[in-house]
């Protein structure tokens, strides 16, 4: 893979925000990477060096530009790193865009990770032009693609038979980016929580995509997934780094996706993000022959995790075969120096 390259793997940013930012942090210390060009359109950004918007404190010379087509056809990247929107529409312009231009794609898309069942037109169109321009694109990160689903599948592998899966994340998220402490509602009223859920601004994308990539890698033809979101309410005033949560308001939200096969409760992912969490984890439970009862204490962190996995991710998905893949289809990513 990479270390058969005679050069190094020639990357592109695709989107410069704080998972953007992470991945530059950390391929600049991987000395198989050469980061040839940056995209974004945030005009804060355009125009300066990536080093400086990544918070590197040294410059990269690499100038972040808001021209998609100019800068892949400068660049003539192996892969793109694409980092720009959770949701299959919006970004399926600018994969096929990167695919056009000849490069692999690894996207932190949430519904990329397993787009079959929600967008199966887009999912088809993304894969018949990765085929035919012999590149492969990934939607992958930790949550949807590692914590909620691809560790539930690797896990599994040690089983003999399996009847449900039960995966729980518990998430601090004072301390995490502002982003993610808005679209989880905190400090916000009750009545603004459920306003802001049928608008769809709240929430965390991903966990039916995750369901769903369970289901597929167990061979289990899911009825449906369905979907509750609801407000965690603080009984104590927490202050969170970018929002003040008070007594009786928004810490957070609990989702949770529930996978049935005929007309039977499979797979349960519970997801709890809020400010003040007690007792952070991830864990999976798999009913089966034999059962298997995991749990990461403390979990694991999802801005850190995201970058990592993404940045390892890229010689599996420059070795692939081409076309639109998901995690369940790739080896198993592992840590790269």
């Amino acid at each position: 893979m990479v270390g058969e390259k005679m050069r190094p793997v020639r990357l592109v940013l695709y989107g410069v925000g704080p998972i953007g930012s992470n991945v530059v942090k950390v391929l600049e210390k991987k000395d198989w990477v050469q980061i040839s060009g940056a995209i974004d359109t945030d005009d804060s950004k355009v125009g300066k060096d990536l080093g400086e918007v990544a918070g590197l404190g040294h410059k990269l010379d690499v100038a972040v530009s808001r021209d998609a087509t100019g800068v892949l056809a400068a660049s003539s990247p192996d892969i793109v790193v694409h980092a720009t929107s959770s949701y299959v529409q919006d970004v399926c312009p600018q994969i096929l865009e990167c695919v056009d231009a000849g490069a692999d794609v690894v996207s932190t898309s949430e519904e990329l990770t397993y787009p079959y069942v929600k967008h199966p037109d887009l999912a088809d169109k993304i894969d018949k032009s990765a085929k035919m321009h012999d590149v492969t694109v990934l939607g992958t990160g930790v949550n949807p693609g590692f914590v909620m689903d691809a560790l539930a599948v690797v896990l599994s592998g040690v089983c003999q038979t399996i009847k449900s899966v039960r995966v729980e994340r518990v998430v601090d998220s004072s301390k995490r980016r502002w982003q993610l402490q808005r679209k989880t509602g905190a400090g916000l009223s009750s009545i603004e929580f459920r306003r802001l859920v049928k608008e769809g601004k709240i929430k965390h994308v991903g966990l039916p995509e995750s369901a769903m990539m369970i289901g597929a890698a167990l061979g289990w033809k899911l009825d449906e997934v369905q979907e509750e979101i609801t407000p965690i309410i603080s009984k104590k005033r927490v202050r969170a780094e970018y929002a003040l949560v008070k007594k009786g308001n928004v810490a957070g939200v609990h989702q949770v996706a529930r996978g049935t096969v005929a007309g039977q409760e499979r797979i349960v992912l519970d997801l709890k993000m809020y400010a003040g969490a007690g007792d952070p984890h991830d864990s999976i439970k798999i009913s089966g022959v034999p059962p298997i009862d995991m749990t990461i204490r403390g979990g694991v962190q999802g801005d850190l995790a995201t970058a990592a996995i993404v940045s390892n991710a890229i010689p599996n998905v420059i070795a692939s075969t081409p076309g639109l893949k998901t995690m369940i289809d790739l080896p198993i990513i592992h840590n790269i120096a």
